[in-house]
């Protein structure tokens, strides 16, 4: 048996922070998979590389038009462009080996067991390898829970039987399939689906909801639905798979009304569930909670005193930012720093292309939160930059709390607007009035200067 201070459940974006960040203390990590879990390896870095790849691609076939070239461009045989992405994904992504982060947490000090850590009582784990063999007792005094989420696959009549791809394995494959049909329309499925379509393949994205990424305002979803829809993607809202059943090509797949679909292969992207159960929380009084660990503002498991949680075990924004985030507060309590979490300036991305990029409280949330909001929007088309560029498409919005004259919200779909949003979470973060944004001087042309006139309109000054 051996005894650590702090034991940390899982090795994903919020495990790998804690070997560096607590000396001192005696520290191990208990990964039953990939040191630095999905991100780096299938998941937010293969995917954006091949985004990427996709949009230069894009790019290419339309340099006759913003005069780079003086006719079409030929821009090559798919299955072999998307050979060469496959092979650059692979590169970026240290061809899904984590040798290079287990080292950097041997550097750190920190003991690494490779195998599934199952929680014995209070102070007290066992990790196994995945044969079930008994690799090690362990016993420590602080516990951080960092397992992270795994993808939820719906149950519908015969999908088992059909060829169906979760988004790690699209991210791991080479193949490039000639028609793909992506349920759910959410980030990961519109990223994806923008992927293939960009090499060919012929795409329908199946979602439930009245419009894509329905958890965002509709005005967002509503302009990616037109991006995807100008390239080729057939966009199936308000729909539903009922039953997929197999095909000499693929899968036939029936839809709500009795619409059929055969494709070659279905990718599944319905959402994500926290990883809580089968490492022991019952042993430790903890309740299975499939939306996540319920965790304080400083980081600490409710009704435990040395039990810590961080990333999307949570279910609190489950991004890699937040994962990193919540790592450092759980890190700093445990240092002695009374330090809590503030989720109200959390960003949500979405890497398409144009890109989504969206901050803080819809109208919806805000309604249902009791706070009277008031929104106000910019077309990207409206700013000089977007003549220069050739930007046709793409909107900002602001939503400001009426009372305290503050932004509570924003989003845009644009060019760069994965960067541009940075102005309003800090806003939002740092709670900076109206009429001081409203006055503050954006470079021109930039798409940044979609802020200044809704801001002056909730602000109530003259446009």
């Amino acid at each position: 048996m051996k005894s650590f201070d702090v034991v940390v459940l899982g090795a994903g974006s919020a495990g790998e922070w804690f070997g560096s960040h607590l000396p001192g203390r005696s520290i191990a990590v208990v990964e039953q998979g990939r040191v630095g879990g999905e991100c780096p390896f299938v998941a937010c870095i293969p995917s954006k590389a091949m985004l990427r790849s996709a949009q230069v691609r894009r790019l290419i076939s339309k340099a006759h038009l913003l005069g780079a070239t003086a006719s079409p461009v030929e821009i090559g045989e798919p299955a072999a462009a998307y050979a060469a992405a496959v092979a650059r994904r692979d590169e970026i992504s240290e061809y899904r080996d984590d040798s290079a982060n287990a080292a950097d947490l041997a550097r750190s000090g920190v003991t690494l067991f490779r195998g599934r850590g199952q929680i014995d009582g209070p102070g007290r784990l066992s990790v196994f390898s995945n044969t079930g063999e008994l690799i090690e007792n362990l016993t420590y005094t602080d516990l951080v829970i960092g397992t992270g989420s795994s993808a939820i696959r719906p149950h519908i009549l015969g999908l088992d039987k059909v060829p169906t791809w979760s988004s790690d394995e699209a991210l791991s494959s080479y193949e490039l399939p000639q028609s793909l049909a992506v349920l759910g329309g959410g980030p990961i499925g519109c990223e994806l689906a923008q992927v293939y379509a960009a090499f060919g393949t012929k795409v329908t994205i199946i979602e439930m909801a009245e419009s894509l990424l329905p958890n965002e305002e509709p005005i967002i979803g509503n302009v990616l639905a037109q991006v995807l829809a100008d390239e080729g993607i057939d966009i199936r809202t308000s729909s539903q798979l009922i039953e997929a059943a197999p095909d000499a090509k693929g899968a036939v797949l029936t839809l709500k009304g009795g619409d059929r679909l055969v494709v070659e292969r279905v990718l599944v992207a319905t959402g994500r569930r926290a990883n809580v159960a089968g490492i022991g929380l019952e042993s430790l009084g903890i309740d299975l909670n499939p939306t996540g660990l319920v965790a304080d503002l400083h980081g600490r498991v409710l009704g435990q005193d040395h039990v810590w949680a961080a990333g999307d075990v949570t279910g609190v924004a489950p991004f890699t930012h937040t994962a990193s985030y919540q790592a450092r507060i759980v890190i700093s309590n445990m240092r002695g720093v009374p330090t809590k979490a503030d989720y109200r300036a959390i960003p949500r991305a979405v890497y398409s292309d144009p890109p989504v990029a969206t901050v803080g409280l819809t109208v919806k949330t805000a309604k249902a939160s009791g706070v009277d909001v008031a929104i106000a929007t910019m077309p990207f088309a409206q700013t000089g930059r977007a003549s220069t560029d050739g930007t046709e498409q793409g909107v900002l919005y602001v939503i400001a709390d009426v009372a305290k004259k503050v932004l509570v919200g924003a989003g845009a779909i644009g060019p760069g607007a994965d960067e541009l949003i940075g102005e309003a979470i800090l806003a939002i973060r740092a709670q900076i009035s109206l009429a001081v944004l409203a006055d503050v001087v954006h470079a021109f042309p930039t798409y940044s200067e979609a802020y200044m006139p809704p801001l002056r309109d909730l602000a109530g000054l003259i446009v």
